[in-house]
């Protein structure tokens, strides 16, 4: 499966809400509705992710996502791919606000 940290915080958007719509998960995650909709396909497609159809009360069709045993167990290991990008990616934030404080006090001294 792929380390996509966009699959990792799909999955655990529905786990926590399985009746959410790809329209709230973009905004949610901040993504456009296209990438959250091939992230979906693609985790259906790779038996992560059922969706089972129903009837809401405004008669309109709605969907209910669902994590499969196979889902759950990918979360777990995305889990452990999206710390290690997030620790490099504040590992690199780090770095970025150390030198600019290097610089400015550089540039206070000159």
């Amino acid at each position: 499966m792929s380390s996509d940290p966009h699959h990792y915080r799909l999955l655990k958007l529905i786990e926590a809400n399985p009746g959410i719509n790809q329209r709230e998960m973009a905004q949610a995650m901040g993504v456009s509705l296209g990438k959250v909709n091939y992230c979906v396909k693609a985790l259906v497609q790779k038996g992560i992710i059922k969706i089972h159809g129903f009837r809401n009360h405004g008669n309109k069709r709605a969907y209910m996502y669902l994590l499969t045993p196979s889902g759950i167990e990918a979360k777990a290991r995305l889990a452990v791919s999206y710390l290690k990008y997030k620790m490099a990616e504040y590992e690199a934030i780090r770095n970025e606000i150390e030198e600019l404080r290097r610089e400015t006090e550089q540039e206070a001294s000159a």
